[in-house]
């Protein structure tokens, strides 16, 4: 009874693999023969066409949006030093050109049905980043010019990207005479070039300065060195004695082994041709080992900043070349003074040429009549004299300035004063 009560369990079948399929082989084997039904082809038929037409569709779409939402924009670019040492070139610079935007929105000008928009980008004075700011203006189809940019090594290889995409380009403060003999006709510029200004500077120092020795000094930058060269040249020419011709390096801080050197030297006057950053600092430490002899230089330490960063008692004295005169003391200007000053503070070194930079480009736009780059080209080629904020500007065939006019600068109790123009 005991047995009878117990379960009975089926005897155990043995596995046999090649009476089964595995599930991969039987999904394969059903899937195929759905595949070759009517109704299976018609619907991978249909789901093929949805998709081809979706792809096409959707990028279209995308693009007519924003084609749509950028079509009553033109975009006028600010390349230059935003950040870094030379912040405040750019911040001057670019706000100069800011101001020339506003004002043209608030009148209307431009193309008609369009809003002008400014665009700034930082090149980190940096010929690099110079490059990937200039390829990004490039690839915006809304930009139609560009003001930049500040320094001439950051110029130079930007220049043949705006050349290439058609994309005119005004610097109002890189005055290397080279980048106007690249043959870009993209390239325009409203200051002088060093060609002009070193000389103006050697004869200044040779004339109402009295220099005989000089010693020379350059960051090696393209705006630097050649902005000292033009100055040895003439320097020579009006038979000063040059002491000696060395370069520093931009960003460092110690100067101390050049200056010892050129102390026991006695010269009546050191050229610098480089920035306000290392002009400082060649300043301080030249008056800190008892070097008092003049300090001259060109644009780039024509500012305040020297004083700031070498303290106005130290930098009281210097001279500097700077493209212009004196806006202040023009009655044409006042208008642009007050209206900047209102809402910036005081006009910085190179406001007021950005300034007259983007009102030329904005001309220029009116002017071609279309939001299109190889007409702006154009019409910036036609455009007569235009009497800017810094005096006239007219362009020759190489897109430099036709009023190549220095003027004379001191520092004065902390201040940029105008003494007279170059003679």
């Amino acid at each position: 009874m005991l047995r009878n009560c117990c379960l009975q369990h089926p005897p155990l079948r043995t596995y046999n693999p090649a009476r089964y399929d595995s599930l991969p082989d039987v999904f394969l084997r059903r899937f195929n023969q759905a595949e070759r039904s009517p109704t299976f082809i018609e619907v991978r038929l249909k789901r093929k066409l949805v998709t081809a037409v979706f792809t096409a569709v959707i990028p279209w779409f995308f693009t007519s949006c924003a084609d749509s939402a950028s079509s009553t924009v033109i975009k006028i670019g600010c390349a230059g030093p935003l950040t870094g040492d030379q912040a405040q070139i750019g911040s001057d610079m670019c706000q100069g050109a800011r101001f020339a935007v506003d004002r043209a929105n608030a009148a209307g000008r431009g193309l008609s049905g369009y809003t002008l928009e400014f665009v700034p980008l930082d090149d980190q004075h940096n010929p690099s980043q110079a490059v990937n700011v200039a390829n990004r203006f490039a690839a915006d189809p809304d930009v139609m010019g560009v003001i930049g940019h500040f320094n001439s090594s950051c110029t130079k290889p930007a220049s043949a990207v705006y050349e290439a995409s058609s994309l005119v380009h005004v610097t109002p403060g890189s005055t290397n005479p080279d980048l106007s003999k690249q043959g870009y006709a993209t390239f325009f510029r409203v200051v002088a070039t060093d060609e002009v200004q070193g000389p103006k500077g050697a004869e200044y120092a040779a004339g109402k300065l009295g220099a005989k020795r000089v010693f020379i000094i350059d960051d090696k930058t393209t705006y630097g060195k050649g902005l000292a060269d033009q100055f040895e040249k003439r320097a020579r020419q009006l038979n000063l004695e040059i002491l000696g011709h060395e370069g520093i390096t931009q960003g460092d801080k110690d100067f101390t082994p050049l200056l010892t050197r050129i102390k026991p030297l006695n010269p009546d006057a050191i050229y610098f041709g480089g920035i306000y950053p290392e002009g400082a600092l060649l300043l301080r430490q030249a008056r800190g080992l008892d070097i008092g002899c003049i300090f001259i230089g060109g644009d780039g330490i024509a500012t305040p900043l020297l004083a700031e960063l070498s303290t106005p008692e130290i930098a009281e004295g210097v001279y500097a070349t700077m493209v212009g005169g004196d806006i202040k003391a023009d009655p044409q200007a006042q208008d642009f003074v007050a209206g900047y000053e209102a809402r910036y503070g005081p006009v910085g070194q190179w406001t007021s040429f950005a300034f007259d930079s983007a009102n030329i480009l904005i001309a220029a736009l009116e002017k071609a009549g279309r939001k299109d780059r190889g007409a702006v080209l154009e019409a910036m080629r036609q455009i007569p004299e235009f009497r800017g904020v810094t005096g006239k500007i007219s362009f020759d065939e190489r897109g430099d300035n036709k009023n190549q006019s220095i003027g004379i600068f001191r520092i004065t109790d902390g201040r940029l004063a105008y003494v007279e123009p170059a003679q």
